[in-house]
């Protein structure tokens, strides 16, 4: 069975950062693609962040330049570093894996940015 753990979200004031953080546990063994997914109230979940386990990432255009996404291949963990936060960034953050042919996601992190 595949779990995932988020950690790292919160409340923070516009232009400030965070970072997430998501660990994958059980019989595991190269991870296709790591990412990050957030869905506002009232919206579709949408892509943030992805990485392949070949290093090669993707970004939605409304955070490139602000958020950053690494992974650690060893580990099974992905980090999303989320900088210069706007307000627009409000949302609960999905870790999502791409493992075999199936799809597993967290349970979820909220982030609020609001002064």
């Amino acid at each position: 069975q595949v779990q995932l753990v988020e950690s790292g979200g919160g409340l923070v004031q516009p232009g400030g950062s965070l970072r997430l953080s998501c660990a994958a546990s059980g019989s595991i063994f190269s991870i296709n693609s790591m990412g990050w997914y957030r869905q506002a109230p009232g919206k579709q979940r949408e892509l943030v962040a992805t990485m392949s386990i070949g290093g090669t990432t993707n970004y939605a255009d409304s955070v490139k330049g602000r958020f950053t996404i690494s992974r650690d291949n060893a580990k099974n963990t992905v980090d999303l570093q989320m900088n210069s936060l706007k307000s627009e960034d409000t949302a609960v953050y999905y870790c999502r894996i791409s493992y075999d042919i199936y799809i597993y996601w967290g349970q979820g992190t909220q982030v609020t940015v609001s002064s």
